[in-house]
């Protein structure tokens, strides 16, 4: 037969046993939604004259909690109200739908006081002496209820669940003394669930922090020289060091970086560092966080590399163009350009004379989001902005090294960082930022170690 007949509502409904996702108990009934309810519709689709007082007016933000709340609603007068209410009468028992923006969302009438409903919300009444109301809200909240609101959930900006589709919803209805007794037990069970789903939670939460925790162990473990054991015939870091300045020296030369107006050199003596800048020396033990070992140096890091930024100008914006990366545009180590706006080549060219990112220099958020280093491996055409540029001195630094020393002390500097509601790292805190620098051989054998150990991380 191509119709039943529902007892609840005394509708004849359609054959629906080719679209049945289960079997279900032989007392038990599949239906559409819109055949068990004795009225389906929603609130009014205009918006009413609001007052400062008077009869609550409900819209889908004072049900989206799961319950209904009165505290930050609206108001209509009574006249406005009594209009609307002998399309839509929302009464004691019945049931409020979600149905615009966050859909799906049931919601049991539990109060007698009057109200009337925006169109975001859909009004459900069905023999309450048949139906028992917190089944209806179980079985609306179910997966099989859930998934077909998400399916049929049509539009953009604000989403909409169609009367028509919330009608045809598929449901399973078991007889009455039976969804008291599915609710009874559901009830039973849900402090244990909630209980679950909180250790569930907790759990997770530990997870996560027990892998960010024990990858920050592993690199400060590394940057402190524990990671891997040293070796005596490594080339200490003090001759790299050399050799970065001669380096340097060259360049300023040749007019490719600029001379540093007052170069540091930090020494130790007896495991004590002292920094001499223009021929004058004082101790830093208080301001290096631990000691290092033998054949390792202490540097500040615009000496050790070249420490520049990008343009903290904002240039006009091309429909296409070059990509201008910023801090938002950092992420998990990556560039992200699906987000980055354009400028023209020539504001590239202009940005690019002072900071031009070429393969293995390394990014650093300055402004907002500060850190989210990224080591550059690429040949795309870009500029930065609000942002710090490592460059390697060649010859110098293993720039994985430098990349994992800033991943670990980014949470140093986002502390430091100053600023009201953007706050930002300036370049000469960066410059004089100290970095423990070991042979460069050690600096190798390191960045290897972590990458093994990254990946059981990973792993895990």
């Amino acid at each position: 037969m191509p119709y039943t007949f529902c007892e609840q509502t005394g509708k004849e409904i359609r054959d629906i046993s080719d679209e049945i996702p289960f079997d279900v108990p032989e007392s038990w009934e599949w239906c559409r939604l819109g055949d068990i309810l004795l009225k389906l519709t929603d609130g009014t689709h205009s918006t009413p004259k609001y007052t400062e007082s008077g009869i609550p007016f409900i819209s889908v933000k004072d049900v989206s909690s799961g319950r209904l709340d009165f505290s930050k609603c609206k108001h209509i007068s009574e006249k406005e109200h009594s209009e609307l209410y002998e399309r839509c009468n929302p009464e004691y028992g019945d049931i409020l739908l979600t149905k615009v923006g966050t859909t799906g969302i049931p919601v049991v009438v539990d109060t007698n006081e009057q109200f009337s409903l925006f169109v975001s919300v859909a009004l459900l009444k069905f023999n309450q002496e048949l139906l028992y109301n917190k089944y209806l809200i179980c079985m609306i909240n179910s997966p099989l209820v859930q998934i077909q609101a998400t399916e049929n959930t049509k539009g953009v900006g604000n989403k909409n669940w169609v009367m028509r589709d919330i009608s045809n919803t598929l449901i399973v209805i078991p007889p009455l003394s039976e969804q008291h007794r599915i609710v009874s037990k559901i009830e039973e069970l849900l402090p244990y669930i909630e209980r679950y789903g909180k250790a569930e939670e907790h759990l997770s939460a530990l997870n996560t922090t027990f892998l960010e925790a024990l990858k920050k162990s592993i690199l400060q473990e590394a940057v402190q020289g524990k990671l891997v054991p040293q070796n005596p015939g490594d080339e200490p870091a003090s001759v790299l060091l050399e050799r970065i300045r001669a380096e340097k020296k060259r360049l300023v030369k040749e007019g490719k970086i600029k001379k540093d107006k007052h170069e540091s050199v930090i020494v130790t003596r007896d495991k004590i560092p002292y920094e001499i800048i223009d021929g004058n020396e004082r101790c830093i033990a208080d301001e290096v966080p631990f000691e290092l070992p033998e054949g390792w140096c202490w540097c500040k890091m615009g000496i050790c590399l070249d420490v520049r930024d990008g343009t903290h100008d904002t240039p006009k914006y091309v429909t296409n163009g070059i990509p201008l990366v910023t801090s938002k545009n950092l992420c998990n180590g990556i560039i992200d350009f699906s987000t980055a706006k354009f400028i023209s080549l020539e504001d590239h060219e202009a940005i690019s004379q002072r900071s031009k990112v070429d393969t293995d220099d390394i990014m650093f958020a300055m402004i907002g989001s500060i850190g989210n280093p990224v080591l550059y491996h690429g040949n795309e055409v870009f500029s930065i902005k609000n942002m710090a540029l490592f460059k390697k001195i060649e010859n110098g630094m293993d720039m994985e090294y430098v990349y994992w020393f800033l991943y670990i002390s980014q949470g140093d500097m986002k502390r430091y960082a100053s600023g009201g509601v953007q706050s930002f790292v300036s370049l000469s805190y960066l410059r004089n930022y100290y970095i423990p620098i070991p042979p460069i051989a050690e600096q190798r054998r390191i960045v290897e170690k972590i990458k093994e150990l990254m990946q059981y991380c990973n792993k895990l």
